[in-house]
């Protein structure tokens, strides 16, 4: 039983960064679709695909509903709030309004947060460190989300903050969080369930958004730009809901299952990894030097942030 276990940590952590790896993909469909429909439409559709995917999955499941302690659904409503709805939109904006390079890059800082809602919500211990080189990964994301640092001083618009970083960082706080929120959902319930309850509560979210910003209609849900690119809309659509949605959450869901939460954000890092290639290959989102520079130092502290943690577990562990 010990072996089994030892066996799920190592490659648990390695799933959370496959499932991560296959999201980082989504900026090939994200972007284009940016230009087809709003936002907050593209996240909707995203969430209508991936739950008729599931369904299969949740139907099969429904009698382990009433099982759920109340504790589990707060969870499970967090993490579909903050990482299935809320924080996919303001991902998407960002790609919208920045630079996708840095505003895939930025999203490094999460495990820096979800480190400390680990430590708030599940008592994981911070290494000695710990806030040395999370002050670091942090002063160097900002480096990152700066075209021109010496005009800082000037004005922020000048220097090349811009709205993009910004919906960047809320990304990063809704989806750091929500990595800690996904980690107490599978303790108290199935993956199959856990993965199909989340889009449900996603697209509850959705619904009532686009309700309150009066989307949900016709014109809004498929417009002029995506009837006249009918067939890339669905193609593109379905393969973010497919490759990049559903198969990378069953994936990073299984390996949350074996991996503890302060660890599983940083193999999260793959995501930035997977949507930095295509960003710079594909979109030719490029970096300036010192954001390259900040760049490596940003990946460097959170690697080390990692190691802390690692060692921090090992003492506990002896």
């Amino acid at each position: 039983m010990q072996n089994r276990s030892a066996s799920g940590v190592a490659y648990g952590p390695w799933l959370v960064g496959l499932g991560a790896a296959l999201w980082g993909t989504e900026s090939a469909w994200r972007i284009p679709l940016n230009q087809l429909f709003d936002a907050k439409v593209i996240v909707f559709w995203e969430h209508v695909l991936i739950l008729i995917m599931f369904l299969p999955l949740l139907l099969t499941r429904l009698g382990e509903v009433r099982k759920i302690r109340a504790r589990t659904w707060g969870y499970l409503l967090f993490s579909g709030f903050a990482g299935s709805a809320v924080g996919t939109v303001f991902f998407t904006l960002a790609l919208k309004y920045g630079n996708p390079t840095v505003v895939n890059v930025i999203l490094n800082i999460q495990p820096v947060i979800s480190t400390l809602g680990a430590f708030l919500l599940f008592n994981d211990r911070l290494g000695r460190r710990f806030f040395l080189y999370a002050g670091i990964a942090i002063i160097a994301g900002v480096f990152v989300s700066v075209e021109h640092p010496g005009l800082i001083g000037v004005s922020f618009e000048r220097a090349g903050l811009n709205l993009g970083t910004g919906y960047a960082l809320i990304c990063a706080l809704f989806w750091g969080l929500s990595t800690v929120a996904g980690r107490g959902v599978m303790i108290g319930m199935s993956l199959r369930l856990a993965s199909s309850l989340r889009i449900v509560v996603g697209l509850i979210c959705m619904t009532v958004i686009l309700l309150a910003y009066g989307k949900l209609n016709g014109a809004a849900l498929w417009p002029a730009a995506a009837q006249a690119h009918a067939a890339e809309a669905i193609v593109w659509l379905i393969l973010l809901a497919s490759v990049s949605g559903g198969i990378p959450l069953l994936i990073y869901f299984q390996g949350l299952r074996l991996t503890r939460a302060s660890t599983a954000g940083y193999f999260e890092m793959m995501q930035t990894l997977a949507a930095v290639c295509i960003t710079w290959g594909f979109f030719h989102a490029g970096l300036h030097l010192h954001q390259v520079v900040a760049a490596v130092v940003l990946i460097t502290a959170v690697a080390m942030v990692h190691h802390v943690q690692q060692r921090n577990e090992s003492i506990k562990i002896a």
